[in-house]
């Protein structure tokens, strides 16, 4: 079946990409305004996309009445913010800062979601959350009226101590962080739990079996 995106309204688009593009990780962002008011919101168009610099990039859409979200507001006047992962246990939790807030209320209060404090950036990370990243702003890319790639640049990583296999090498039992993804549709999402290994295979290897 052909589906032709450049015919289709904004929202038929959006339930194509959701439901293929999957699991999707969900970057649970956490910023402040000027004033210290804290926020946070869960973000699954979310990615890494380099490691030199380590940057990771958001897309954030605007209100539907065209004003930019507190998100995305505070990390343009801040120019800081954090992601932290989210866990199944933590589903409830995220759920509710999910919920459309007017500006300006406290999400983490809201959810009773306790904080610690970061090392290179003012907004805190989630206690409830077995990684975070403390990020600043590299640049925002414009994408249409109402959506913005938004590229951090992430200068510090908390990793919960027992998934953490050998620190010095950086290895970490990705398992062991218990993460879930988004999948198609409203209120769905997967856990991480099935997995399957395939090494990846050289050219002379494949030369070897006739493939290459």
């Amino acid at each position: 079946m052909l589906f032709d995106l450049d015919a289709l309204p904004t929202a038929s688009r959006y339930k194509l990409l959701t439901a293929t593009v999957v699991p999707r990780p969900i970057a649970w962002v956490v910023t402040q305004d000027a004033a210290g008011v804290l926020n946070a919101a869960p973000y699954s168009f979310f990615n890494v996309f380099g490691s030199d610099p380590p940057i990771i990039g958001l897309g954030i859409g605007n209100r539907p009445s065209g004003v930019p979200k507190d998100t995305m507001a505070n990390i343009l006047a801040t120019g800081q913010f954090t992601i932290c992962l989210v866990t199944e246990a933590a589903l409830p939790e995220m759920n509710i800062t999910a919920a459309d807030f007017a500006a300006g209320v406290d999400e983490l209060a809201e959810a009773g979601l306790a904080t610690l404090p970061s090392t290179k950036v003012a907004p805190p990370r989630l206690a409830v959350s077995p990684v975070a990243m403390e990020c600043t702003l590299f640049q925002t890319v414009t994408l249409g009226a109402s959506h913005s790639l938004v590229l951090g640049q992430v200068r510090a990583m908390h990793v919960r101590d027992e998934a953490v296999m050998d620190a010095a090498r950086c290895y970490i039992d990705s398992p062991a962080l218990g993460l879930v993804g988004r999948m198609h549709g409203a209120g769905w999402y997967t856990r991480l739990e099935d997995r399957l290994e395939v090494k990846r295979a050289s050219a002379a290897q494949l030369a070897e079996q006739g493939k290459g």
